[in-house]
Formats: structure tokens, C-alpha cells, sequence
């Protein structure tokens, strides 16, 4: 397994461990009180478990190299995990509103409320850090189960706050109600993050194209050309887990010899993974220049023009990911 990809288990495999423990906590918490709001607390905990199993498993499985059945490896099993994550969270938060509804018709006693209050606010605490900890490991590793895992403890974090705020005037006003009003509200917010996750796992799944990652890539590309770099277009990025494979065509003087223009394309992808990711995978095709190009090719020492330099056209979005190669427009005479 590559070190990039073992340090990503071994850190799903601290998040798992730290789950498990803070699940005994919340359970115990809710346990001493028979706190709604702590059971809100609780019940994503079993969430955070059961996703942290298969986030686990996702990982070591898209670890494995490439092989005849899945020639582009087996990232997207990441995006299963997340999708599993999102929904779990889903029904979390679903089954937490009705309980609260029910029971602020029909209160039940709470005790110990100090005992459930310190155990919550140090799970809380913990939670966040890991949480921290994880999405940063996922951003640097470009893992979208370990963002997924981080973003889904820092948000359990910050509800436990709310419920710690809500559980302090429980405690100090002695208004039963309150206790399910807090669980309500953080059972909202509990699935607007599992929609979040769901949302970012589907798109993956569907190879929504990333805008903001195209954007930087288009923008090295552009700060960067080389002469007989006349166009790129077509460019598109799918996501493999942690793997970024990105297609595109780059235009080149026609007269280039075979070997000329694959070292174009090796100075594209020279580029790319010095400037935006080490690990991407680039299968770039070569077209060759039309009669169109030579207006908007700087090339200096071209001995077969049709046209002079007209004027450079710099590289956008919707230029480069367009399946045309790149020319002056005419004027709009309407």
C-alpha cells in the first residue's frame, strides 16, 4: 500500500476508535439524564461508528492497485462510503425531530443533567479535535472519505455545543421543554449535513465536473504556455477517490514530428503535477493546427503562417473545456 493511502487508514482507524469510546460516553450521559437533546448526541454517534467501519474498509479497498477489471483503480468506493455517511445521518436526525415532537407532548423526567453536561462537553471537545485533525488529512490527501469523516465530526462538535447551551438552561430554569426544543433544532441541522454529504458523494459518483479544480488547472495552464502550446480544450477531470484523472486535447503545429509533440504533452503533464496534484493521471490527445490557429498562435519561427499573429487569446474556463479548438471570434453584426 502507497504511504499516502496507509496514512489515511491508519488515521480512519483513529477516528473508528475515538467513535467507539465517545458512543459509551453519550450513551452513558443519556443513560444518567434521559436527556432528549443528549440522545440526539448519542444516536449520531452510532452514525459516526457504523460510517467510520465502512469508511475504513473504503479506503483499504482504494488502496488496491489497479487491475484488468478496474483499470482506473477503485477510488470511487469512496464515494459509496460518503454516500452511506450522508444518508445514515439523514435518518439520525430524521428519527431525532419525531422522538422530540413526541415528547414535548409528552415530557419525561431528567436527572443527573450536571453528570450528562460534563461527559457531553468533553466529548464535544474531542470530537473536534479529530474531527480537525481528519479534514486536514483529507484536504492534503485529496480524500473525500476522510473530508467527509472530519467535516462530520467538527459539525457533531458544534452541535454539541448548541445542546450544551440548551442542556445549561434546562439546568438552571428547570423548563423540561427545552430539552426536546434543543433536539429539534439539532436534529434539523443534523440533516442539513448528511444532505451536505450526500450531495458531494452523488456528485462524484456522477462525475459533476469540479469547477473550482478546472479553474486552477486552466489557470496554471494559461501562466505557463509554451509556443507550440497553441490550444487545450476539451479538458475534463474525473475523481477516482483520491485520484484525479483529467482527459484533454492539445493543439500543436502540425509539422511536429511524433516524438515532438509527445514531449509537448509530457511538458503538460510536467506542469500539472508539479503545480496542482503529484498523483494525477493525464491521458492528453494531440490535434494537430488549422488554418484558424494561425491567428492566435504566438509561435515566433513558423515558416508555413496562412496568417499573421492576430492576438493572443488567453485561456479560460469556458475556452478549455469547449470541444473546439480555440479561434478568433467575429464580430456580432446583429
Amino acid at each position: 500500500m502507497p504511504p499516502q493511502q496507509s496514512e489515511n487508514v491508519r488515521m480512519q482507524l483513529l477516528v473508528l476508535v475515538v467513535g467507539v469510546l465517545l458512543l459509551f460516553a453519550k450513551f452513558l450521559a443519556y443513560y444518567l439524564t434521559n436527556s432528549n437533546a443528549i440522545l440526539t448526541d448519542a444516536l449520531e454517534s452510532i452514525i459516526n461508528v457504523v460510517a467510520g467501519g465502512f469508511s475504513l474498509y473504503s479506503l483499504v479497498l482504494s488502496a488496491r492497485p489497479k487491475d484488468l477489471n478496474h483499470p482506473y483503480g477503485h477510488g470511487k468506493i469512496e464515494f459509496v462510503a460518503a454516500t452511506l455517511e450522508g444518508s445514515l445521518i439523514l435518518v439520525a436526525g430524521g428519527a431525532i425531530i419525531l422522538k422530540s415532537f413526541y415528547n414535548l407532548f409528552e415530557p419525561q423526567v431528567i436527572s443527573r443533567l450536571d453528570s450528562g453536561i460534563y461527559l457531553i462537553a468533553i466529548s464535544g471537545i474531542i470530537n473536534f479535535i479529530v474531527g480537525y485533525v481528519t479534514e486536514r488529512r483529507g484536504n492534503s490527501a485529496n480524500s473525500m472519505v476522510l473530508v467527509a469523516g472530519g467535516k462530520h465530526l467538527k459539525t457533531d462538535a458544534y452541535s454539541t455545543a448548541g445542546i450544551l447551551i440548551g442542556l445549561l438552561l434546562l439546568y438552571l430554569t428547570g423548563q423540561v421543554w427545552l430539552d426536546s426544543a434543543v433536539a429539534i433544532l439539532f436534529g434539523a441541522f443534523i440533516c442539513y449535513t448528511g444532505y451536505r454529504i450526500l450531495r458531494a458523494s452523488l456528485a462524484g459518483i456522477m462525475d459533476e465536473a469540479d469547477y473550482e479544480l478546472l479553474k486552477r488547472i486552466v489557470r496554471v495552464l494559461n501562466d505557463n504556455r509554451r509556443e507550440n502550446w497553441i490550444d487545450i480544450h476539451n479538458l475534463r477531470v474525473i475523481k477516482y477517490g483520491n485520484t484525479l484523472h483529467i482527459d484533454c486535447h492539445l493543439t500543436v503545429p502540425w509539422y511536429l514530428t511524433v516524438l515532438e509533440a509527445h514531449e509537448e504533452v509530457e511538458a503538460v503533464g510536467a506542469l500539472v503535477r508539479e503545480q496542482i496534484d503529484p498523483d494525477i493521471e493525464l491521458f492528453i490527445h494531440t490535434d494537430p493546427c488549422v488554418e484558424v490557429s494561425c491567428p492566435i498562435c504566438t509561435k515566433s519561427d513558423c515558416n508555413v503562417r496562412r496568417a499573421p499573429l492576430k492576438k493572443r487569446v488567453e485561456w479560460d474556463l469556458d475556452k478549455v473545456i469547449a470541444d473546439k479548438k480555440h479561434a478568433i471570434q467575429a464580430p456580432d453584426n446583429g
